[in-house]
Order: structure tokens, then C-alpha cells, then sequence
């Protein structure tokens, strides 16, 4: 912010998106403007507001800071032609992001933002600047709303409160001092469950920390969980739609270890059917899942706009990635760690059993997998000529297996003889490779990621 995230440039970006509606002929329908508790959030939204009823489009604004899923479910929930969400999510908060949701109410696709990034650089509607919101809200060009309760039915309807009320579970929410803070805890609060909450002001800083719920930085909540006795700990990240989960013994539990978790429990517990949809850096644990219930699997490149294009086209039961979103497919097809941490309260409160035993008891039925990511420094322009190596001429020996499929759906991946696996992929802002990895146990992973590590190294 303050760089290349303007005021001018806002308005840039929500002209081109102005223009995208208008010539797909939606723009009748209007458009929800939301934004997350980064700083001068509210201002760029009221901007974006601007730039929209200059241009005839009638704007449904959020009374205050709110979950990307939360904006996302408003698109459905107001039949509007799509949101325009002001987050740079788990990033820091220097940060700011657009995020345009289309009228289906998931990550836009590629031949959307194709289409707004092609009408970039038109001329902003010059009334934009001078218009008055308060007169907009007397002629009705602006509406503010506030689906949270709407939403709160609909996930009352996706998730049994009354088991984990029944259960005793105590739960401490942890809302990274963002977007989340006002509906995981409220929705469990108002469903009778017995919750804390830390970190639950907002801080447009938030707290001198990530808004990420990884291991190193949910180090408040398992020390709130230890002082506390409490059996589960649920985190979202900075505009909630990414989950963390730390159990009632202080274990983070990896995203790939929770949506596998979620898919015996819907499929076990719920009776979902449908298919199974991962991307290609999340764990294989899913495919022997799908494998065991007869279920399809499908794997993607990394991004849920992908996962979405599955979700809109067939019956999902759980679509997933390794860095912490899901969706269920009797939900919204964009990810919502809101939901996500509930049906892990769920599922806990019905199998009566901290989840770091659920999984080691279900890796006691399906085999061991062990997932692990390192970011490996590499030259910029060097990336693709890496990736194009290991598609094309891959070695054929890593770590002493033999290499028995090449995916190069999303940089390279290579699945070796016994069923583990290696992904490569450039980091598209850091001179970094960023690179997955699965085996059979940690000593496995370890040794693949050095044969990994010098592999780069030499080339």
C-alpha cells in the first residue's frame, strides 16, 4: 500500500471491472463491495463504491470488515453479478489486494480476469470522484447490508452445533485479530458451545505477526489451549477464508492432514458422495481415501479457482489444499475456513477423540504419508528452464527410487516408485523454488528433499 496499491489505481482496477459487467450485461443486477480489517480498508471500499454507481451499477456495501467467504456467500445470497473484496488475505500488512468474486460466487477464472485485466488503462468515470455516498444511499444506488445472519442459517444447516454443544468441547477461536473475529466465535457462542477468544480486536497490524494460521504463528493459541484445558483450538487467517487447528494436546494438525480427516467424516459420519478434488501439491492420503470409498479424485493446479471449476460442474464432497482452504459441495464453491474449523468441531465432538489420535489412527488403517514443504533459493532466470529439465529430461533415480510419472500440470512433479512424490514450483514474487514433498515416514521426506536440494543445487 502506498506503492503500487493507490487510491488511483484502485479505482483503475474497479473501472476495468465497472466495464467487464457492463459489457457482459450484468451490471443490472449490481454488485456487494466488501473488504477485510487491513488498514484503510473501509476507504478503498468506499472508492470502489464510487467508481461503481458512477458507472450505473448499484453497490451492496458491508456495514463493516468481512470474510472473503462471507462476501462470496452475499453474491448468492442478494442474486448480485458478482463482489468486488478488498484482502490480501495471509500477507502482511503493508499489503492490500481486489479480489473480484463472479456471480457464482467463487475465485474468478482465468477468461474473467483476462477480460477486466484487457480493460485496464480506459479512463475512470470522472463523476466517480466527486460523487456523494450519502446522496447514493437516498436514491438507492447504495445499499448497505449485512448477510450475517443469512449466513449463519445457512451454515447452521451444514454443521451439527447440537453435537458439539452435547460434547462438552471447549474451544478457543483464534481470529488473528482480523475478519473472522465476529463469526466463528459468535456462531458458536450463539449455538450454546463454550468458547474464548484471543486475538479477537481488530489490528490492522495484527500484532506484529503474519495473519497466517501456521504452526509458528498460532504459538499464542497453543499456549492459550495448555493454560486453559481446552480441547480444540481454531484459528482463520486474515479475511477467513484459510484455517488452522491446533488439538486439545497442543499438536498443530496440517491442513493435508485435516481435509483427510474431513473426508472420512463426511463420508463416514454425514453420508456425502461425490467426488474428491485436491491440487497438486496436497496429499496422495486423499487419493488411497478416495480409492478405499470408490470415489473419484481429481487433482488440479494449485489455486481453488480450479478446485471451483470442478465444484460447479459435478457433486463434490470435499474440494482441498495443502495451504489451508477447502469447501464442501453443499457449500459455496470458494474456500471458507469459517465452515472448515465448525465441521472439525464436528467431527471431533462425534468421534470423541483428540485429532492428532484420530489421524494416527487412521494412518494405522491406510499407511503412513508424512507432507512437507521447503523454499529453495534460486536465480529468477533460471525457473523455467529448471522446470522444463525435470518435465523433459527428469533424472531417473531420486533418493534411490526410480521416478514412474511426471505431472506437469503446475511446474513438475515427479511420483517415484514407491508412491511418494516431489513437486517444484517457482515462486512467482521471490527468487525462491517452492517444493512439496511426500513419503512414507519423515526420514523418507528428508532424504528425498536432500536429493532434492543438491539436485538444484548442480543445475
Amino acid at each position: 500500500m502506498c506503492d503500487a496499491f493507490t487510491f488511483a489505481n484502485v479505482r483503475v482496477v474497479v473501472q476495468a471491472i465497472a466495464d467487464y459487467l457492463l459489457d457482459s450485461g450484468q451490471g443490472h443486477k449490481g454488485v456487494v463491495i466488501g473488504y477485510d480489517a487491513r488498514f484503510l480498508a473501509e476507504r478503498f471500499a468506499e472508492e470502489a463504491a464510487k467508481v461503481m454507481i458512477a458507472n450505473g451499477i448499484k453497490v451492496y456495501m458491508m456495514p463493516e470488515d468481512a470474510p472473503t467467504p462471507v462476501v462470496a456467500y452475499s453474491v448468492t445470497l442478494y442474486k448480485s453479478a458478482g463482489a468486488v473484496m478488498f484482502t490480501a488475505s495471509h500477507n502482511p500488512p503493508e499489503y492490500n489486494g481486489i479480489k473480484y468474486i463472479p456471480e457464482y460466487a467463487g475465485p474468478a477464472s482465468e477468461d474473467i480476469t483476462e477480460a477486466i485485466e484487457a480493460n485496464l488503462g480506459k479512463n475512470v468515470k470522472g463523476e466517480a470522484l466527486e460523487l456523494d455516498l450519502d446522496l447514493a444511499r437516498q436514491r438507492g444506488e447504495l445499499r448497505e447490508i449485512d448477510p450475517k445472519d443469512a449466513y449463519f442459517n445457512h451454515i447452521n444447516e451444514l454443521v451439527d452445533f447440537h453435537a458439539i454443544q452435547a460434547a462438552g468441547l471447549r474451544i478457543v477461536c483464534d481470529p488473528m485479530y482480523s475478519s473472522g473475529r465476529h463469526y466463528l466465535p459468535d456462531i458458536l457462542l450463539a449455538n450454546g458451545c463454550q468458547v474464548e477468544t484471543i486475538r479477537g480486536h481488530r489490528d490492522p497490524l495484527f500484532g506484529g505477526r503474519m495473519p497466517e494460521p501456521t504452526a509458528v504463528e498460532l504459538a499464542p493459541l497453543v499456549e492459550k489451549i495448555a493454560s486453559t484445558n481446552s480441547h480444540l483450538g481454531l484459528a482463520t487467517d486474515g479475511d477467513a477464508d484459510r484455517f488452522g487447528v491446533v488439538d486439545g494436546t497442543g499438536v498443530f494438525i496440517t491442513p493435508n492432514q485435516i481435509i483427510a480427516l474431513l473426508l472420512v467424516h463426511l463420508v463416514e459420519h454425514k453420508g456425502y458422495s461425490g467426488a474428491v478434488i485436491r491440487t497438486v501439491a496436497t496429499t496422495h492420503l486423499l487419493d488411497r481415501l478416495a480409492e478405499k470409498y470408490g470415489l473419484k479424485l481429481y487433482e488440479t493446479p494449485v489455486g481453488f479457482k480450479y478446485i471451483c471449476e470442478y465444484m460447479l460442474n459435478q457433486p463434490v464432497i470435499i474440494g482441498g489444499e495443502e495451504s489451508g482452504g477447502l469447501s464442501i459441495g453443499t457449500h459455496i464453491p470458494e474456500k471458507d475456513g469459517i465452515l472448515a474449523n465448525l465441521l472439525v468441531a464436528e467431527l471431533q465432538a462425534v468421534a470423541g477423540k483428540h485429532l492428532s489420535e484420530l489421524f494416527a489412527d487412521l494412518l494405522q488403517e491406510v499407511g503412513s504419508f508424512y507432507s512437507q514443504r521447503i523454499d529453495l533459493s534460486y536465480p529468477e532466470e533460471k525457473k523455467a528452464s529448471l522446470i522444463e529439465e525435470l518435465v523433459s529430461a527428469p533424472p531417473f533415480e531420486v533418493a534411490g527410487k526410480q521416478v514412474a510419472e511426471i505431472i506437469d500440470i503446475d511446474g513438475a512433479k515427479l511420483v517415484l516408485d514407491d508412491g511418494s512424490w516431489f513437486l517444484v514450483r517457482p515462486s512467482g514474487t521471490e527468487p525462491l523454488l517452492r517444493v512439496y514433498l511426500e513419503g512414507s515416514s519423515k526420514a523418507a521426506v528428508d532424504e528425498l528433499a536432500d536429493a532434492v536440494s543438491r539436485f538444484v543445487q548442480e543445475h
